[in-house]
């Protein structure tokens, strides 16, 4: 398998350097150069595995001769093994709705199933080229903490990550700043998680420092991001469908950066059969407002309830792009030119036509959220985070939809305790973070401030 980037500017690469690349040198998004397909007799074997066989399965065609299967099962046995639920991903029956528990990770949240996988495969490509990697990433609230928690110790790797000041949960802070690893480097920005992506973008295209320090990617504009979480999409289906290919399932999915309904897309064009991916936002609802008009427009970033969702520019929305427009490169790198220069793109009306067969959506305001977390709990007594919540609430009307659960309740007791009156029981990798001590940079959102903390950690 090789990797191509969707603006067209990097000669096909295969998927260890693909991974180590991150985000494309020609500022595109690296995508693989054709989909592997799955046919009928596949997915009924596929439906009775456990879900660490899933993943060799899926993950297999990607990474071509990078990786033996067997160094692919040790990788994926490695990831998964600390994961608090036998089924890593169990399914639960929720009222009408399916809930996909993405939330059993070290740090309870969906990030963990990517990058968990990430940290593991990094050390693996190091160890084999005797190399050095300093990662830089952006988080919203909980890429930042799996990211961590993925490669915290490890000799090989320095991460710096950068946060919005004060406008993440006060757990989800604490998971990121408590963890003292010298290798671990923390960044508070003066802005909100767009400017931390656009810092992350204009130093990953500064090629001269990007090779100088080794940079890599852990945000979902790396590849084996989307990877790892294309695997609970057919492991979800298997579980509903008992292997019935006629079987069509709804997936229902709070999304800010578009990188998990992007696996739900990859499964579909896979073969997965999927009927609607319900695409669900809060306050912030570019991607929302994209689906229902066409027209792919930032506004101001709203801080809500559910802050992982807090985003205005989608990083991962590029690669859809990509498959919208047939697969040119040209019209994709002409549409982001226009969106960087009038902050707007537009696509034509067969275009709109064609991401409405699969695609719905829907903006969920913070009344509805808490509406939602208040109905689900006093129907079932589950209770729903604010983001899950998000996408329970679009998911009205589609009976039985499978809706991903992407975070803990416990991470947002705040937002909870309001909808409901109680508080969710933490879970043990939660409980005692606001005691800890703490290590943490705060620093202007601007790139040449991350450059220079960056070039004096490490020095010069």
């Amino acid at each position: 398998m090789r990797y191509i980037s969707t603006r067209g500017g990097v000669a096909p690469i295969g998927f260890a350097q693909a991974v180590m690349m991150g985000l494309a040198t020609d500022g595109g998004l690296l995508l693989p150069e054709s989909v592997p397909q799955v046919n009928a007799a596949a997915l009924r074997r596929w439906a009775g595995l456990s879900f660490q066989e899933l993943a060799v399965e899926v993950m297999r065609p990607y990474v071509g001769e990078d990786l033996t299967r067997d160094e692919l099962a040790d990788l994926v046995q490695r990831s998964y093994a600390g994961f608090a639920h036998p089924e890593v991903t169990p399914l639960a029956e929720v009222g009408d709705a399916r809930i996909l528990e993405l939330f059993h990770g070290p740090t309870a949240a969906f990030k963990d199933v990517a990058l968990q996988f990430l940290g593991n495969l990094f050390e693996h490509i190091l160890e084999r080229e005797d190399g050095q990697l300093n990662i830089l990433g952006a988080t919203s609230g909980d890429t930042g903490s799996a990211a961590i928690y993925g490669v915290r110790g490890q000799p090989r790797i320095n991460i710096f990550i950068l946060h919005p000041y004060q406008r993440v949960s006060p757990i989800q802070e604490r998971q990121m700043t408590t963890v003292l690893d010298a290798n671990v480097h923390n960044i508070a920005l003066r802005g909100n998680f767009d400017d931390g992506q656009r810092i992350v973008k204009a130093l990953f295209s500064d090629l001269e420092f990007k090779d100088a320090y080794r940079l890599g990617a852990v945000n979902s504009i790396n590849w084996a991001r989307i990877l790892a979480q294309i695997v609970y999409y057919f492991y979800a289906w298997g579980r509903v469908s008992g292997g019935d290919t006629g079987r069509k399932l709804v997936f229902s999915v709070p999304t800010g950066n578009f990188g998990d309904i992007f696996a739900g897309y990859m499964a579909q064009r896979m073969g997965l059969p999927v009927e609607r991916l319900v695409l669900a936002t809060n306050r912030n609802d570019i991607l929302s407002r994209f689906v229902n008009t066409g027209v792919y427009q930032a506004s101001e970033v709203y801080p809500t309830i559910s802050p992982s969702m807090d985003i205005q520019v989608s990083s991962n929305f590029e690669r859809y792009l990509y498959f919208l427009m047939d697969q040119d490169p040209h019209q994709v790198k002409a549409l982001m030119e226009q969106m960087a220069q009038a902050g707007k793109l537009e696509i034509p009306a067969d275009k709109q036509a064609e991401v409405k067969q699969l695609f719905a959506a829907a903006a969920v305001s913070e009344e509805e959220t808490k509406a939602q977390i208040k109905a689900t709990y006093a129907a079932t007594g589950y209770i729903l985070d604010p983001h899950t919540a998000v996408g329970v609430s679009a998911a009205q009307g589609y009976t039985g939809a499978v809706c991903l659960a992407t975070a803990h309740p416990a991470k947002f007791g705040d937002a909870v305790k309001d909808a409901i009156g109680v508080e969710a029981e933490p879970p043990p990798s939660l409980q005692g973070l606001m005691d800890k001590e703490t290590r943490c940079a705060v620093l202007d959102a601007t790139a040449d401030e991350v450059l220079a903390y960056m070039q004096q950690t490490l020095g010069n």
